[in-house]
């Protein structure tokens, strides 16, 4: 009868242990990607300019990039957004937009009153484009090499030390 009351403890404690080291260890920005080193996922979806009115898997051939998915909704891609400025300002790369999930009007709006760092926006209302990806959600960047073959994925705000470490070697390397 003395052990009744002792096994929820243990349980409790266990489970308290594990959710402390979840939240001292396990970082979500590197959750890794099944995708890295194979070619990005096939899609075709519309450009938020019409011009070109449809954009592929295959447009994406011909020089590194990076993929960025945000919406106009997501409060963590307001953070990265002026390191995507200054990226698109001095011309490091080639960054396309994802609008995940998001309207046009509201992509629209958001970019006139912040900027636009991206040289082409590609339109995945419902999702599916990300789902394909393996998006948890926004911001997700991917870097692409020139053979359109995915080099990196990170999950949540760019910061300049993500930039400097992982990205732009792998641009440097791949170009």
């Amino acid at each position: 009868m003395r052990y009744r009351y002792f096994v929820p403890l243990v349980v409790v404690f266990a489970l308290g242990a594990l959710f402390a080291y979840a939240l001292l260890y396990v970082h979500p920005e590197t959750v890794p990607s099944p995708l890295i080193g194979k070619a990005a996922p096939a899609f075709d979806v519309s450009t938020l300019s019409g011009t070109p009115a449809r954009y592929t898997q295959a447009d994406l051939v011909g020089q590194p990039r990076i993929i960025n998915f945000f919406a106009s909704w997501c409060v963590a891609c307001k953070v990265e957004h002026p390191l995507l400025m200054d990226l698109a300002r001095a011309d490091h790369v080639s960054i396309i937009g994802v609008d995940y999930k998001d309207t046009d009007s509201a992509v629209r709006r958001d970019l006139d009153d912040h900027g636009n760092p991206y040289s082409l926006i590609l339109l995945d209302p419902e999702g599916t484009m990300g789902m394909n990806w393996g998006v948890y959600g926004a911001p997700e960047t991917f870097v692409l090499d020139a053979q359109g073959v995915i080099r990196y994925k990170h999950i949540g705000p760019l910061t300049m030390a993500d930039w400097r470490e992982h990205i732009k070697p792998i641009l440097e390397a791949r170009s």
